[in-house]
């Protein structure tokens, strides 16, 4: 593997934590793992192990583009990781609150209802 691969994962399971880069780990295969290295790579290490914006905000900007564009299916995974880059829940629904003025409310709502449902799921873990 590359330097970037090797950066990446720690950035991806800093960000994420080890339980969820152990399931993907563990469910790839022959098939997905060239998108599984890209990821890696690509958004780990590389924008991800950024420096210039904190993980913080990275966070907060990354939740609020997979509203706007409506991919939503990536949201409970990246309001999961809040708790790793610091990002509060009175951030997230500023970033979300966002989305719905610029990127249509129906898109905001649809990612608060997603986030509310992981954070009483978070809330329950504890």
């Amino acid at each position: 593997m590359t330097d970037r691969f090797d950066k990446g994962m720690d950035v991806r399971r800093a960000v994420l934590g080890d339980a969820h880069v152990d399931r993907a780990e563990a469910a790839k295969s022959a098939f997905d793992e060239p998108f599984q290295q890209l990821i890696t790579e690509g958004a780990w290490g590389s924008v991800w192990a950024d420096e210039t914006i904190t993980r913080r905000d990275r966070s907060l900007l990354t939740l609020a583009l997979l509203a706007a564009c409506g991919n939503f299916e990536e949201i409970p995974m990246h309001v999961r990781a809040t708790a790793q880059t610091g990002a509060t829940r009175e951030e997230i629904m500023q970033a979300f609150l966002h989305v719905a003025i610029y990127a249509g409310v129906p898109k905001a709502n649809h990612a608060i209802k997603l986030a509310k449902a992981t954070f009483a799921e978070m809330d329950a873990a504890t």
